[in-house]
């Protein structure tokens, strides 16, 4: 069911917003070659509980997948798509481009969102598939309004992307957004202007494209949980938290401030 937020409900959806965008800041600057996953999840971690507020994703559990999900971050490195699992054995190397994706629940309203930053210096066509990526997330947030559809969206980020050569993971989607981490509508990366359902002032989407410099077909990594490129082509994944509004948009994750 789609539910349209209250002024108060989206008080609190701010909030939890904010407090995903501080630690996604804060990881910016923790990015360097010889930093492990685990000890970024743990900061990240120490962040959300002092904010007051909980882990979306810690102890997530998913059909089919016996473990829960362990960390407060999904930390997807290179050919990792999402889902990526924190490791202490894990270490960021020069050159790699690292996928960021964490949620929060605060006062029983969520917050998620998502980047992709270099590793020291990142090689041309990697720095390029993150800065395509993320243009691509404001082109599909910039359409975003009432009486816009969810097929304008999946247009924006579809009609940039495709004809640079780029692939779209289109077996994973964004979602609405909170009282629950994903709620309806599905919010693909793909779509045709005008179909799809129609957004309403006050609804909440979380929109995320997952984009990859190689074929359109993703696989499971033996954790059960790590989303790959099928031919290991690099991957980046951009992600934010948006109010629908009578004329335009809000950002609830303003990571990139």
């Amino acid at each position: 069911m789609i539910t349209l937020k209250t002024e108060d409900q989206l008080d609190l959806m701010r909030q939890a917003g904010h407090i995903v965008a501080d630690v996604l800041r804060f990881l910016r600057e923790r990015v360097r070659p010889g930093a492990d996953t685990y000890s970024l999840d743990e900061e990240a971690y120490a962040h959300v509980v002092k904010c007051g507020a909980r882990p979306a994703f810690k102890g997530y559990r998913v059909p089919g997948i016996k473990r829960a999900f362990p960390g407060t971050l999904c930390i997807s490195i290179n050919e990792e798509v999402v889902h990526g699992i924190p490791d202490r054995r894990r270490f960021l190397e020069e050159g790699d481009i690292v996928s960021f994706d964490m949620g929060v629940e605060y006062r029983g309203y969520y917050g998620d969102a998502a980047c992709t930053y270099g590793v020291g210096k990142v090689s041309d066509k990697r720095r390029l598939l993150m800065e395509n990526a993320l243009e691509s997330l404001h082109r599909a947030v910039s359409v975003v309004r009432d009486g816009a559809t969810v097929g304008d969206i999946g247009h924006a980020v579809e009609s940039f992307l495709v004809p640079k050569g780029y692939g779209l993971v289109r077996s994973y989607a964004g979602h609405g957004i909170g009282r629950k981490l994903h709620e309806a509508p599905q919010v693909p990366n793909f779509g045709r202007p005008g179909s799809g359902i129609t957004l309403k002032s006050g609804m909440t989407v979380a929109i995320e494209p997952m984009v990859m410099t190689g074929r359109e077909e993703v696989v499971t990594g033996e954790d059960g949980w790590t989303v790959l490129t099928a031919d290991r082509s690099d991957a980046a994944h951009f992600e934010h938290t948006v109010l629908v509004c009578q004329s335009g948009s809000e950002i609830l994750t303003p990571w990139e401030s």
